[in-house]
């Protein structure tokens, strides 16, 4: 019989999340963090260390190589300073040896042997981020550094001062300009018509336009700058009346009874449209006919009832509602965007245009008076480190995070390698270091006994 092997599934991760393409997997993980690379210019300086290690382990040698021969020199009777040289000696071998393990064990177990409290650096690697964020976090990152240190910088003046500078603010313009079309090139023209569309024709219902418009409408005749209205109204109807004699009269006969004479209907026609030339001509030609005053009377009226009537209000409301409602107001309104985009991009791209010379003039004032005005000085660099005090204490924790997650993703025995690639040599030097002052104190500790006990 065919043996069948169970079905294995992955174990989870530590997040609560399975490898893509586990079974029950809710989504694939987030992406891990990067880690740590160990470069050439590392390479390069481990190779210093390494040096340097020897170095120090022929220190250790010397020294051992010393005892070894001040010890048979002493068996030999050479001499009392034979023991002297040999007590230097033994006690420079047990610096040398008690630096090597400590220098060691930051790094890797000391001879493979898995010593507690040893590999510190590859066994505490998270606990170090996690140390290391919180030092941060309370030492860089307080409200009070923060805001003392931005208060110490005087960044009002110094940004007055650079900005005041023309070819400072021919770059900050510049990338304003660059920053302005990558946001309007980024934005999706659809949302944006949505969203302005929707804006205008909220606010458009919300205010009501009846009163404005009277109100306007009461100047403009108090004024008399409607005359000019009328004028062009009257001399253009003059001269239509003109051109097209014919069609008034064809419009007069062809309503005129079935029963009337066509000789009786051409006269009335024409009688017609000679005094409705001749009324038209009067408006046209006389400032005080009583026509215009009737009109003047007609808009002071309804200026009025735009204002004061409840009816004549409600009825331009529902208008204006009607009118809004209509797709092709919704598509002129929305296809304002397009216009309004063309021309931001267009003034952005153009070096000369009013838009860029209106923001870098703006900049230079701006410039003038911040290096020249205490009071704004002080107004900016209040805004400034208030906003940085708030970004630091709202998000200090995740600041923080950054810092130890990292290091939790960098792989340990790659950390400790670049560590070690970068602070090995000075460790070096305090293995050798260990062996001098080791070799100096046990020298002084045999001649104070040697001295004592004589």
């Amino acid at each position: 019989m065919e043996r069948t092997e169970p079905e294995r599934t992955e174990p989870e991760r530590t997040d609560g999340t399975r490898p893509a393409g586990a079974k029950g997997a809710p989504s694939p993980p987030r992406s891990p963090l990067p880690s740590i690379t160990y470069t050439e210019a590392d390479a390069a300086k481990m190779r210093g260390v390494r040096m340097m290690k020897r170095t120090a382990t022929g220190a250790l040698l010397f020294v051992a190589l010393v005892f070894v021969l001040a010890t048979w020199a002493e068996h030999s009777g050479a001499g009392a300073w034979t023991g002297y040289v040999a007590a230097a000696a033994e006690a420079g071998m047990v610096g040398a040896l008690a630096d090597w393990f400590a220098v060691t064990a930051l790094f890797r177990y000391p001879l493979g042997l898995p010593i507690p409290h040893t590999a510190i650096i590859p066994n505490k690697k998270d606990q170090l981020g996690t140390t290391l964020g919180s030092f941060v976090g309370e030492n860089f990152l307080s409200g009070e550094v923060v805001r003392t240190r931005l208060h110490a910088l005087s960044i009002g003046g110094r940004l007055g001062a650079w900005l005041a500078e023309p070819a400072h603010a021919d770059r900050v313009t510049a990338e304003l300009s660059t920053a302005l079309r990558g946001a309007l090139t980024v934005l999706r023209d659809s949302d944006v018509q949505a969203v302005v569309g929707e804006a205008i024709t909220r606010r458009a219902n919300s205010a009501e336009i009846a009163p404005g418009i009277g109100k306007t409408l009461e100047k403009v005749v108090g004024d008399g700058a409607h005359h000019r209205a009328v004028d062009l109204i009257c001399a253009s109807a003059h001269d239509w009346l003109v051109l097209h004699s014919d069609s008034v009269m064809d419009a007069v006969e062809g309503g005129a009874p079935g029963w009337t004479p066509r000789f009786v209907d051409r006269k009335v026609g024409e009688r017609v449209y000679r005094e409705l030339l001749r009324f038209v001509t009067e408006m046209r030609d006389m400032p005080g006919h009583p026509a215009r005053g009737a009109i003047d009377r007609f808009l002071t009226d309804f200026a009025s009832d735009l204002q004061s009537d409840t009816d004549t209000r409600d009825r331009v409301e529902r208008m204006k509602s009607e009118l809004l409602a209509r797709s092709e107001v919704q598509d002129v309104i929305a296809s304002a965007w397009g216009s309004v985009r063309t021309m931001i991009i267009s003034a952005a791209e153009d070096d000369r245009s009013e838009l860029r010379l209106r923001a870098r003039a703006s900049l230079l004032s701006l410039g003038s008076r911040l290096a020249t005005d205490s009071r704004l000085q002080t107004k900016v660099e209040g805004w400034l480190e208030g906003a940085a005090v708030y970004v630091v204490t709202t998000y200090r924790a995740e600041i923080t995070s950054l810092i130890s997650d990292t290091v939790a993703s960098w792989d340990a025995e790659h950390t400790s390698r670049k560590i070690e690639a970068h602070i090995g040599r000075d460790l070096q030097f305090i293995r050798i270091n260990g062996t001098v002052v080791g070799a100096l104190a046990g020298l002084l500790i045999y001649t104070v006994a040697h001295g004592l006990g004589a």
